[in-house]
């Protein structure tokens, strides 16, 4: 009999699968970049390194494409995107005019800040939206992680593993991040974005876009907004009703039309994988936000 961990990275009964199947990622995910903005150095690698500027949506679903096949891709599929990330990481280099030196882009302390601001987004975001996570999953989640910290060259037990952990270590870092004017821009930019060429035909709804990216900042923690200052605050519980009703219409669009939003080889691994759940057992007519049900789980299906 084949075992779950020879299918999926994350199994369906992991917190894992929780957190990353629910639509208000797409929230997290930028956020998740604007709070990445504020280190400074984590910044310049992204401002001299990739076309950020010209195709913010490709840097957003390559991260999904990222995101999804260390959760829902097989070991192999893992390891295979584990290995190019780390290649490419490798050959990168960060200039800083500021002292001069050159810095690698694989440096232990920037891919931290990046996974830290990534999975905390990811989890605060869902949590807040209204993802019924206790702070045991909680915790999970962030141990969960640990697996996704190493697929980028990090040491596991390196990377926090519980909120707790997560933090004390914003705690550490915040004394060395700061607005910088790349920063600075990357959050107007991130606000009001230059559509790709492949999405002209929607700019006369671009306005629609602003609602989203002003959400995406305001889900901000409170002092990564001070530090910033690009909107005025406006009322928490505001907020929070807004992303449960951005969770809610969200999660409501039937998975083939959701996926829509990702890359065409990253719909047909989430397909393939599907299909290998489904062949030991597991329930996958409503697709794999399905699976979060535990009722579409083998043994379940079995009592039945």
């Amino acid at each position: 009999m084949t075992a779950i961990e020879d299918i999926v990275v994350q199994p369906p009964q992991s917190a894992t699968w929780q957190v990353h199947l629910d639509r208000s990622m797409w929230v997290a995910g930028v956020r998740g970049l604007m709070l990445q903005a504020l280190h400074p150095l984590a910044m310049l690698g992204v401002w001299q390194n990739s076309n950020f500027q010209e195709d913010p949506f490709g840097r957003l679903r390559r991260t999904a494409d990222f995101v999804g096949r260390v959760t829902f891709g097989s070991p192999q599929e893992a390891d295979e995107i584990g290995r190019r990330v780390r290649s490419i990481h490798k050959a990168l280099r960060i200039h800083d005019p500021a002292t001069g030196r050159t810095h690698r882009v694989d440096d232990p302390e920037l891919l931290l800040w990046v996974h830290c601001a990534e999975v905390s987004s990811y989890l605060e975001v869902t949590r807040r939206g209204g993802l019924g996570l206790s702070e045991r999953q909680a915790d999970r989640y962030l141990r969960e992680q640990r697996k996704s910290a190493a697929y980028v060259g990090l040491h596991p037990e390196d990377v926090p593993g519980s909120c707790g952990e997560m933090d004390a270590y914003f705690k550490r870092v915040r004394p060395r991040l700061r607005v910088t004017p790349e920063a600075a821009a990357t959050v107007r930019f991130l606000l009001w974005p230059r559509l790709p060429k492949e999405l002209r035909l929607l700019s006369p709804g671009k306005p629609a876009y602003f609602p989203f990216g002003a959400l995406c900042y305001y889900t901000l923690p409170g002092w990564a907004r001070r530090m910033y200052g690009a909107l005025p605050e406006v009322p928490r519980a505001s907020v929070t009703a807004a992303l449960a009703a951005f969770r809610l219409a969200a999660n409501s669009l039937p998975e083939p039309v959701h996926d829509h939003a990702f890359m065409p080889a990253t719909r047909d691994m989430l397909h393939a994988s599907a299909a290998r759940l489904g062949a030991v057992g597991y329930d996958v007519r409503k697709g794999l936000k399905g699976l979060t049900d535990p009722r579409r789980w083998p043994q379940a299906r079995s009592a039945a």
